[in-house]
């Protein structure tokens, strides 16, 4: 019974950072999914896998994980690094190569 302990990146439909956050504890699968022939559905019989855990701070997420005897790894977030743009550097005129439509 294993468990990673991450905080989530941002969905593609969010301009924001909203739900970001916080930090998710959820187990790893013990069992793979089945893709069920007829219909296509996927389904597992791991009811660990159902569970997800929302902590404030990492620091609580694995003191948790020590207090219940989870084991556990840690993913650390990738920060995203904003490149600042504006309009009118379009129209320096130290470009490296001239505007054009």
């Amino acid at each position: 019974m294993a468990a990673r302990i991450y905080r989530p990146a941002k969905t593609a439909m969010q301009s924001g950072k909203a739900k970001t956050e916080s930090w998710m504890l959820e187990f790893e699968p013990e069992q793979p999914r089945k893709v069920e022939p007829l219909m296509g559905y996927t389904s597992s019989r791991d009811m660990k896998s159902q569970i997800r855990l929302s902590f404030e701070t990492k620091e609580e997420a694995i003191a948790y994980a020590q207090k219940n005897g989870i084991a556990y790894s840690v993913q650390e977030p990738k920060e995203t690094r904003r490149r600042v743009v504006s309009y009118s550097e379009n129209f320096r005129f130290d470009r490296k190569q001239p505007w054009t439509h």
